[in-house]
C-alpha cells in the first residue's frame, strides 16, 4: 500500500516527506495506522551516522496507533485497538527469559538492521528498498507494520499522542529509576540534563516519594520546570553542581542519573554520589570515558548502564500509564504537538532546547 513517510536521504539532508510503498503484513505481522510518534534523540543520532551511500531510510520508534490489519499467526491484538508501540525483543533468548529483553541477544538485527530478519524490504521506493523496519515500526510514517513483541494494546481513552513517546524516551527515564535505581522515599536523586529522558526520571523518583531531586540543565526554562516539579535546579554553567549536590545531601547522593552521554558530566554523576551510591547512565555519546577508579572502588560506588529503562514493555508501559491516571507521573505536560510536516522545525526547536519532547501528529 501506499504511505507517506519523512524519509532521510542522508545526515545533512532534512527530512522530507515523501510517497513509498509498505509491504502487505505478513502472517506475523500487525498494520497500525499511526496517530503520532514522538521525536527521539535516537533517531537523530541514527540519522547522523546513516551515510547518504546508504540510501533513504524511515526511522521513528515512538509510533502510537490504532491496529488495521493483523496476520494470521498473530493473537491478543485486534483491528481496532489502540497500540503503543516500542521496541522489538525475540523472546526467546536467555536475556528475554531472564526479563531482560532489552538486552535481547538479537536486538541489533531485530530493531536496526533495516529489513526484515528474512533479509527482506517491509518499505520500497520507486521499487527499490528502504532503509526501514526501525525498532520493528519506522513509525515516521502514516502506517507501520510491527509485531506483537513490540506492540502493547492499551484502553481508547489513552491519549496516543502524549503517550507516544512512552514507547522509548519515557520509559527510558522512568525506568532507569522505578526499574535500576528503585530509590526510596529518604533516597537523594540527581538527573544529569534536564530532556524528555531526565524529566521522566524526575517525574518517576516524585512519584516514589523521593525527598530530595536534583536536576541539572543549561537551560532556563527547564530548570523552572523542574522546579516547578519539586526538584532543585542547578546550573552547570554557573554552579558548581558537585559541590552543591553535596552540599544539599549531606555529603552526596545516593543515586545519580546521566542523560547527557557526556562524559565530563558522566564525572559529575560519579563525583556526585556518597559512598556506596549507583550511578546510572542513559544517554548515547563519547564511547569512551575516564572513571576515577579509585574513588569508584575506595567508596563502594556503582556505574551501569541501562537500556530503554530495562522495562519489559507490556508490564511497564501499563504501569506508566496507570501512574499518569492517578495523577503521580504527568508526562502529557513534557509534550509539544508538531503536524507531521513540520518535522524539520520539530528537530530544530528540540536541538534548540525550547522544547522537552516534540511529538509528531498527522
Amino acid at each position: 500500500m501506499q504511505v507517506t513517510a519523512a524519509l532521510s536521504l542522508g545526515p545533512e539532508s532534512p527530512f522530507t516527506l515523501e510517497t513509498v510503498e509498505l509491504d502487505e503484513p505478513r502472517a506475523d505481522e500487525v498494520l497500525v495506522r499511526v496517530v503520532a510518534t514522538g521525536l527521539c534523540h535516537t533517531d537523530l543520532v541514527t540519522k547522523a551516522a546513516l551515510p547518504t551511500a546508504a540510501g533513504p531510510a524511515v526511522l521513528g520508534h515512538e509510533g502510537a496507533g490504532i491496529v488495521v490489519d493483523v496476520g494470521a499467526r498473530v493473537s491478543g491484538i485486534a483491528p481496532g485497538d489502540h497500540v503503543i508501540l516500542s521496541y522489538r525483543h525475540c523472546g526467546d533468548c536467555d536475556q528475554c527469559r531472564s526479563a531482560g529483553p532489552a538486552y535481547c541477544v538479537d536486538a541489533h538485527r531485530l530493531n536496526s538492521s533495516g529489513r526484515r530478519v528474512d533479509g527482506s524490504a517491509t518499505v520500497t521506493r520507486n521499487g527499490e528498498p528502504v532503509r526501514a523496519a526501525f525498532f520493528g515500526q519506522s513509525s515516521f510514517a502514516d502506517h507501520v507494520l510491527a509485531t506483537a513483541d513490540n506492540i502493547v494494546v492499551v484502553d481508547e481513552s489513552v491519549d496516543l499522542a502524549a503517550a507516544a513517546p512512552l514507547g522509548c524516551g519515557f520509559q527510558t527515564g522512568a525506568g532507569a529509576v522505578l526499574n535500576v535505581l528503585r530509590p526510596g522515599s529518604d533516597s537523594s536523586v540527581v538527573v544529569f540534563g534536564a530532556g524528555s529522558v531526565g524529566f521522566a526520571a524526575l517525574l518517576a523518583a516524585r512519584s516514589k516519594g523521593v525527598a530530595t531531586i536534583f536536576a541539572v540543565d543549561p537551560v532556563p526554562a527547564r530548570r523552572a520546570l523542574a522546579a516547578e516539579f519539586g526538584a532543585v535546579a542547578l546550573d552547570p554553567g554557573t554552579q558548581d553542581v558537585v559541590a552543591a549536590i553535596r552540599a544539599g545531601t549531606g555529603g552526596g547522593a545516593t543515586h545519580t542519573l546521566d542523560t547527557t552521554g557526556i562524559p565530563a558530566v558522566i564525572g559529575q554523576a560519579l563525583s556526585s554520589l556518597r559512598a556506596r551510591g549507583s550511578a546510572v547512565v542513559v544517554g548515547l555519546g563519547t564511547p569512551e570515558v575516564a572513571v576515577n577508579i579509585q574513588d569508584l572502588m575506595l567508596n563502594g560506588k556503582t556505574l551501569r548502564g541501562c537500556v530503554e529503562g530495562d522495562s519489559s514493555v507490556q508490564q511497564f508501559i501499563p504501569q506508566l500509564l496507570a501512574l499518569h491516571a492517578e495523577g503521580r507521573f504527568p508526562f502529557d505536560r513534557l509534550v509539544t504537538e508538531y503536524r507531521f510536516e513540520d518535522i524539520n522545525r520539530a528537530v530544530a526547536d528540540q536541538a534548540a532546547g525550547t522544547v522537552i519532547k516534540p511529538v509528531l501528529v498527522w
